[in-house]
């Protein structure tokens, strides 16, 4: 059995480790609990936990399928929650789950696809015995919190590459793969959009109802877990704007710089019609012509040519075509 962490809690310290299939009888006080941390396990892996535990068949299940949105669930005198982890994952967020199922001298823990441990979250707990002696409600808040501060780095590596790309497309035109990337991060943040919003839920859940094995201090906690998860959707919100602004704001100085550029070329254009229509009308062979037979025609039409060509090109310098 994938076990990580089997321990019983006295007091907010550790008493010993315990084996999966051995029952613990803790008092009602709730100062003494049981902490099971499992990764990955499959159906017969819990069975056992399900037996000693009274755990809920349908929490079971829900526990072993991943891709389960975040929710609460309430079962007799027991709680299910499902949070979403995730991190970034070759510029992608790749999600996982935690299960947690709450007694009153139980929680264990699920953990599926993450790749954070719970150990670094297990030693400070055990650090702040006051803490972890108030009881096992204490412990889903430390895990949930765990889960939803690991949201702010991915939300900072995001924010850092679309400021990059920002200012390259102030730099230069953006090509085809960081337009694609665009659109890319914006299907991200939708996905991620759609786990923020239970997560949400759930904290609030813990926050405000009256739950079995959930005291009025620890809702208090829980509101915290809240606070953050409403900071993350306004990251990824304002981060789904400012991807939308890059691509605008791109297409509109992509415009602008094809306008000048079209402009440019006019004026060009019309500079260099005016040789080419003399040039063409002396060209024709027709025997009366301006200046033909003068000694001064040749320098009189290029003359003209010049002070026509330059009065254009003044013309157009003034209206910043050129």
């Amino acid at each position: 059995m994938p076990v990580i962490a089997a321990y019983l809690y006295r007091h907010g310290r550790r008493v010993r480790e315990i084996a999966i299939d051995e029952r613990v009888d803790c008092p009602s006080d709730r100062s003494e609990f049981v902490w099971i941390g499992l990764t990955d396990p499959c159906a017969d892996d819990i069975d056992t936990l399900q037996r000693l535990y009274n755990l809920h068949p349908l929490a079971v299940e829900d526990a072993l399928k991943d891709g389960q949105l975040p929710k609460v669930d309430v079962y007799g005198d027991q709680l299910f929650v499902i949070g979403r982890t995730a991190h970034l994952c070759d510029g992608h967020i790749v999600y996982g789950q935690t299960a947690a199922f709450l007694g009153h001298s139980h929680i264990i823990t699920v953990r599926q696809g993450s790749t954070r441990s719970y150990k670094p979250l297990r030693e400070h707990l055990e650090a702040a015995p006051d803490l972890l002696g108030k009881g096992g409600d204490y412990v889903l808040h430390a895990i949930l919190d765990f889960i939803v501060d690991g949201y702010l780095p991915l939300m900072t590596a995001l924010e850092e590459e679309v400021a990059s790309m920002e200012q390259r497309m102030l730099d230069t035109f953006l090509d085809r793969a960081e337009i694609a990337r665009i659109f890319s991060l914006r299907r991200e943040l939708m996905r991620f959009d759609r786990i923020l919003v239970p997560m949400e839920e759930v904290a609030r859940k813990l926050s405000k109802n009256e739950l079995p094995c959930v005291d009025a201090e620890a809702r208090l906690y829980f509101r915290d877990v809240l606070d953050h998860v409403r900071r993350v959707e306004t990251m990824a919100s304002g981060l789904r704007d400012l991807l939308s602004s890059v691509f605008e704001f791109s297409n509109l100085i992509e415009q602008q710089r094809t306008g000048a550029i079209t402009r440019q070329l006019a004026a060009w254009a019309a500079i260099l019609a005016v040789p080419t229509a003399i040039a063409g009308i002396y060209g024709m062979n027709f025997e009366h012509m301006p200046e033909l037979r003068s000694p001064y025609g040749y320098p009189i039409t290029i003359g003209v040519i010049l002070t026509i060509c330059s009065a254009l090109y003044w013309r157009f310098r003034k209206a910043r075509w050129l």
